[in-house]
């Protein structure tokens, strides 16, 4: 949403669940601590780069603590560079006893896989 800043976009998920403003505030700070984006949380997404953008994107999937994550090409659009970011994450996530289910094209990113299921159209 390009008119909330990294903060506010990270936090809305936990506003429309019904957390006090402070609550989801204090949540939205935590997790962008988290993903390496503390000093970036006043920033709109147009002054964000794109494995930041990425970064916010997986921020607010988390806000709500889920048990699975589902990432639907979670780097698709990043470098190398900025995709070993999101797999860091990802796994300090996994680590933490988060589940997460990644689809990819990317064999980069499947070998960094647990578990890996390809599938094939017959």
């Amino acid at each position: 949403m390009q008119d909330f800043t990294a903060h506010e976009n990270i936090m809305l998920p936990s506003l429309i669940k019904g957390d006090a403003f402070k609550n989801a505030s204090k949540k939205g700070e935590y997790i962008l601590g988290i993903l390496g984006l503390s000093d970036r949380m006043q920033h709109y997404p147009s002054e964000l780069s794109g494995g930041e953008q990425q970064r916010a994107a997986i921020g607010r999937a988390l806000i709500n603590s889920p048990e699975v994550l589902l990432a639907d090409e979670p780097t698709g659009n990043l470098d190398r560079s900025n995709s070993d970011k999101i797999l860091n994450i990802f796994k300090k996530l996994n680590d933490d006893g988060l589940t997460i289910i990644v689809v990819t094209h990317d064999e980069y990113i499947a070998s960094n896989a647990h578990r890996v299921i390809h599938l094939e159209k017959r």
